[in-house]
């Protein structure tokens, strides 16, 4: 039977408490009398489960399959460290056995996980669509094979599930049968002629024939219960069993009650609330299942069963309170991502690593989103809409963005092609002045050309870079015997590379760069070497200029440290110099995670960067940023050593 059932019959079930003073009206066939109805103890109000799942966005044919199989949020069945393929499995093994009531909720745990699962799937392929240029509005999901599979067995639950339901009510009209059969006879019996023995002893198997039939129709519960302990009362009042009979069975009623009571007590420890709530309400059909009990005990027993069902219900409902304390929290933290989000739409963006940035951010944003927890059912869909609605009016800006960027781009293919056809006509020259002025116009000229599209970006350049080629190469051969000017160059950039060398950094940065910018100039100033030697020498000429730029970057941070260790010897005369360490070294270790949590997200991101020029670019940026991030660290780590040590 499901929470849906038992609610519904906990509610009809609730005797209508009335004082024994007051009478009703109860018409049966044994006579048109007006009866009192005997007083009986007072059934607690037990509460409902408060619903407060967040609607997810973007619901699917799974989300939104008509059976309501959810899961409360402290079931006894954990799969949260299942896959997708290990819960297909496990539902293609469950739902082969037919016994409902028994895999109820652990098709729901099973179902709760795969749909997260496969919505934390379908995000992420929508993300990826959304990042390649996609437009949301556009994309469709096809299933895979697992949600194929997936649905293939939930049909089967639901098929057998149906099958349960019709089995269930059939079962429960012919309960409804059998009480009103019991009733007849009850009736019977009480005007029966047979001695006290044997009317008594058919009393107590009709009782127990009673206890023994299941539930019946909802609409029935009420009425059937009424008249079934109206007639009990009854036949107390016409048989008049003596005293020591009837005590002996307010006796027995009386140890059930009390048998009642302490499994009732042991619901305070229980953990989940879920399964405390569904045994208090079967405890408490038990209860008006079982007769009177001695008057003297009556109120105590009675009392002792109340204080333990409030109990629960305060336990129940101090869960449930935080459980919205909780989505309160969520809710304002929703609320702030909302703001950030519209703050970050509403900055100008006009360039592609400024959309490129942007995006990161507002992906960070919807990663943090997801992380949070949910809020309340009724603000659900306001908040999540305003949050889309920002979202959406990003990725359409930049959607509109990079669709004016295409139409400049194949511009500026045009531009490149015509350049293209203008080197291939030269490429045969031999004014080798006037032409090798040209094309180096025209390559600069390149260079002030934005990007292509994509499709075409190596394939203009390797055109581009061929016909120039060819032009420099015929140049070159024919200046090939003039190596005597080249001999001269390769001896002028050997000396510059020995000055190099011997050349000590000073302690004025400016100096320094003004120095290294005097190598420079001069090495540009110097003319063609030997080919052979080219390449070697170019190395290590770029080798000690990185040096220099090495070194001069580790004398800082040698004075940043040196610096920093005075300032941490004047702690020792502070009379809170301890407290004073300890703070300094929590600020440097959350500056020096913030930095690894940038380089590590810089470094996932250089991963999307296709191969092409542009990406080159943007890929060196973040790699000189990368190499910035990892000094700074370095710095850091320095101070926190410095800390240790005092």
């Amino acid at each position: 039977m499901n929470a849906t059932e038992l609610k519904t019959i906990e509610k009809l079930n609730r005797p209508t408490i009335l004082p024994n003073s007051v009478k009703i009206n109860v018409k049966i066939d044994l006579n048109e009398e007006e009866v009192k109805l005997p007083k009986d103890e007072v059934i607690p109000q037990t509460e409902e489960i408060p619903q407060s799942d967040e609607i997810m966005p973007e619901a699917d044919d799974l989300n939104n399959d008509n059976e309501n199989e959810e899961l409360e949020d402290d079931s006894d069945f954990d799969f949260s460290n299942l896959n997708k393929l290990q819960l297909v499995e496990l539902l293609e093994e469950t739902v082969q056995d037919q016994d409902i009531a028994k895999i109820k909720d652990k098709v729901a745990a099973i179902k709760t996980n795969f749909l997260r699962l496969n919505k934390e799937d379908r995000d992420r392929e929508m993300e990826q669509f959304i990042l390649d240029g996609g437009d949301k509005e556009s994309y469709e999901h096809k299933d895979d094979p697992l949600e194929v599979r997936f649905k293939a067995a939930f049909e089967i639950y639901k098929t057998n599930k149906e099958k349960y339901k019709e089995e269930l009510e059939k079962q429960k009209a012919d309960n409804l049968k059998q009480k009103q059969d019991i009733i007849e006879e009850l009736k019977a019996l009480i005007y029966s002629e047979e001695t006290l023995k044997k009317t008594y002893d058919d009393f107590r198997a009709l009782q127990d024939r009673w206890k023994e039939i299941g539930q019946v129709p909802a609409n029935e519960i009420s009425n059937i219960w009424n008249t079934y302990h109206f007639l009990i009362e009854k036949f107390y009042d016409k048989v008049k069993i003596n005293r020591e009979l009837r005590d002996l069975d307010l006796k027995k009623n009386l140890e059930a009650k009390i048998e009642l009571c302490e499994k009732a007590e042991l619901l305070l420890l229980e953990k989940s609330q879920t399964k405390a709530f569904k045994l208090l309400q079967k405890y408490h059909d038990e209860w008006k299942e079982i007769g009177p009990v001695p008057q003297d005990k009556k109120e105590e027993v009675w009392e002792r069963f109340k204080g333990t069902t409030d109990k629960v219900n305060q336990i129940r409902r101090e869960h449930y309170a935080k459980i919205e304390e909780e989505q309160k929290a969520n809710y304002e933290a929703k609320e702030a991502i909302c703001v950030k989000m519209e703050e970050l739409v509403n900055e100008p963006c006009n360039t592609i690593n400024a959309y490129q940035k942007k995006s990161n951010d507002v992906n960070e944003l919807f990663k943090t989103w997801k992380q949070i927890g949910p809020v309340a059912k009724k603000q659900s869909d306001e908040i999540w809409n305003r949050f889309k609605t920002s979202m959406n009016t990003f990725f359409e800006a930049k959607k509109e963005f990079f669709n004016k960027l295409k139409v400049q781009q194949m511009e500026n293919y045009n531009k490149k092609l015509q350049i293209c056809v203008e080197v291939e006509n030269m490429a045969d020259s031999t004014e080798w002045k006037k032409t090798t002025d040209r094309i180096k116009q025209l390559q600069e000229e390149w260079k002030t050309i934005g990007p292509v599209p994509k499709r075409h970006s190596d394939k203009i350049w390797k055109r581009f870079r061929a016909a120039c080629d060819k032009f420099f190469k015929n140049k070159a051969e024919h200046f090939s015997g003039i190596k005597g000017e080249e001999d001269a160059n390769l001896k002028a950039k050997q000396e510059l590379i020995e000055r190099i060398k011997a050349y000590e950094l000073k302690k004025d940065r400016n100096e320094n760069m003004e120095a290294i910018r005097g190598f420079q100039r001069e090495w540009m100033a110097i003319g063609h070497v030997p080919m052979k030697y080219k390449d070697s020498l170019q190395n290590e000429y770029r080798g000690l200029i990185d040096g220099m730029f090495d070194q001069m970057r580790a004398n800082d941070n040698e004075m940043t440290t040196n610096e920093y260790r005075q300032i941490v010897s004047g702690f020792k005369d502070d009379p809170d110099s301890r407290d004073k360490v300890r703070k300094e070294r929590m600020n440097l270790q959350n500056k020096i995670q913030k930095l690894r949590d940038e380089i590590n997200t810089l470094e996932n991101n250089i991963g999307f960067f296709a191969n092409s020029k542009q990406s080159d670019l943007l890929k060196a940026e973040y790699e000189k940023k990368i190499d910035r991030l990892k000094n700074d660290v370095k710095v850091l780590e320095a101070k926190v050593k410095i800390l240790n040590e005092q």
